[in-house]
């Protein structure tokens, strides 16, 4: 019976197999997640087919209990010996480790999921041929390459594809499972100056199901202008003057809201965030929500599922209201150490215990176009892009190095590179001066156009 099931490839059956086993084995309380799911990859490069990746693969990890001790294992194999070893070397791992009294599966009566239609899987991604996907990446370059007699080389047009399945099962009742489908493709152009001097850029379209794809002339076309705009790029004198966030950058900088307000960050005190709750933390015009449960126009959010890495429905949650920190992100180990509730935050992979993850992560759009909001500065940044990692969640210290577009008289006057910017998210938070109306979500995380007042720009 158990050959015919692996055979079969009937994961359901497979999940409440080692569920039932594991229990038998010894363990208090268990949880399994299966996945199985297929990539592509290519990219094209001067037109020519460079790099192309066909992949399947699948998996089991299992989570056991025996009392306050927990440990997981996970495998790639289904035959019967392999799940064998699987339980067996929970097991024996969960013998030799501490016990944690924080450490348990979610109380019975919290698990549920989100039963209504997400708009998770479409067919139409698996359906496409992967010469139409070449294709759609190859036409995306020669737009870009088209489009400019500067634009003389490439990094490439790419498409990728995915298609995943995943179950989630446990020995309090809990099952849910779904499918999920992503599908994008972009274009890295790269200009050449009269100097010599190169630069590039980039631009991309993604979404859950081909028919919300961009065009890739509209692609191609946008990731040259990004690359032009580039060009001539100089640094500009060290002084403090008011910054203007590119949606793509201030997604980062609202994502660090997440990251100060993740529920292991606060109770291990590594955060600025730590017994801030109820307290002011940002300016009267700050909302900032995680929500998974995002619909649009009958597509799922990039972040949008039934249910957490623990088997809890996912919901909407206000994590800074008008300035106020409201909620910490929380899986249920985080909630018991705070003496709090699961925000159905709970992140999985198929090893290791629950992480804590975004449903659709965003701040709420203000009314400014983004032009209106450059106008209104003097002199200042427009920052497109940011480099290396210089953000200390402990301090709220923030320093990163920058390239963008200088602003004069209300007007994006030239390129600038080489330079760094640097403040403390505290005081970030408090001085967002401007929000934008043009939140778009091309990813989990989203914002719109930011302007922050009193940044230091180091430069020349």
């Amino acid at each position: 019976m158990q050959t015919e099931i692996l055979k079969e490839h009937d994961l359901t059956q497979l999940a409440s197999d080692v569920v039932t086993k594991a229990l038998k084995a010894g363990a208090s309380d268990a949880e399994v997640v299966v996945y199985e799911g297929e990539e592509f990859s290519a990219l094209v490069r001067l037109g020519q087919v460079e790099t192309l990746k066909e992949a399947a693969s699948r998996g089991v990890g299992l989570r056991v209990f025996v009392g306050q001790r927990t440990a997981s294992t996970s495998s790639s194999d289904f035959s019967r010996e392999s799940i064998e070893r699987l339980i067996g070397g929970a097991l024996e791992l969960a013998k030799i480790t501490s016990e944690d009294p924080f450490a348990d599966l979610p109380e019975a009566g919290a698990f549920g999921k989100l039963d209504e239609d997400l708009g998770l899987y479409f067919d139409d991604v698996q359906a496409m041929p992967p010469a139409e996907r070449i294709e759609i990446a190859r036409q995306t370059e020669a737009v870009a390459m088209a489009y400019d007699t500067r634009i003389q080389n490439s990094g490439g047009g790419g498409f990728d594809a995915s298609t995943s399945h995943k179950i989630l099962m446990n020995s309090r009742g809990f099952q849910g499972e779904y499918r999920k489908s992503y599908c994008g493709f972009s274009c890295v152009p790269i200009a050449q100056e009269a100097t010599g001097g190169m630069q590039r850029d980039y631009w991309y379209s993604s979404a859950r199901t081909t028919k919300k794809l961009d065009t890739p002339e509209a692609v191609g076309e946008e990731a040259a202008r990004r690359t032009l705009r580039r060009l001539g790029a100089r640094r500009v004198p060290t002084q403090k003057a008011p910054v203007v966030f590119s949606p793509e950058i201030a997604r980062s900088i609202i994502g660090n809201v997440f990251e100060a307000a993740n529920g292991d960050a606060i109770y291990r005190q590594a955060s600025f965030f730590a017994e801030m709750l109820g307290q002011k933390v940002a300016g009267d015009n700050i909302t900032v929500v995680d929500d998974g449960t995002m619909v649009f126009d009958g597509v799922g959010g990039f972040g949008t599922q039934p249910f957490d890495g623990e088997g809890l429905p996912t919901r909407r949650t206000v994590v800074v209201e008008r300035g106020v920190l409201k909620n910490y992100m929380m899986n249920t180990y985080t909630a018991r150490k705070l003496g709090m509730h699961s925000t159905g935050n709970a992140s999985r992979g198929l090893a290791g215990a629950p992480g804590i993850g975004a449903g659709n992560f965003y701040l709420e759009p203000g009314t400014l176009p983004p032009e209106a909001i450059i106008s209104d500065v003097k002199q200042g940044l427009y920052v497109t892009q940011t480099m290396g990692f210089g953000v200390n969640l402990v301090t709220g210290d923030y320093s990163q190095g920058a390239s963008g577009l200088w602003i004069e008289n209300g007007e994006l006057a030239y390129p600038v590179e080489e330079i760094t910017i640097a403040g403390n998210l505290k005081d970030m938070y408090r001085n967002i001066v401007a929000i934008g109306n043009d939140l778009v979500f091309r990813s989990s995380s989203a914002a719109p156009t930011i302007r922050v007042e009193g940044m230091t720009i180091a430069g020349a």
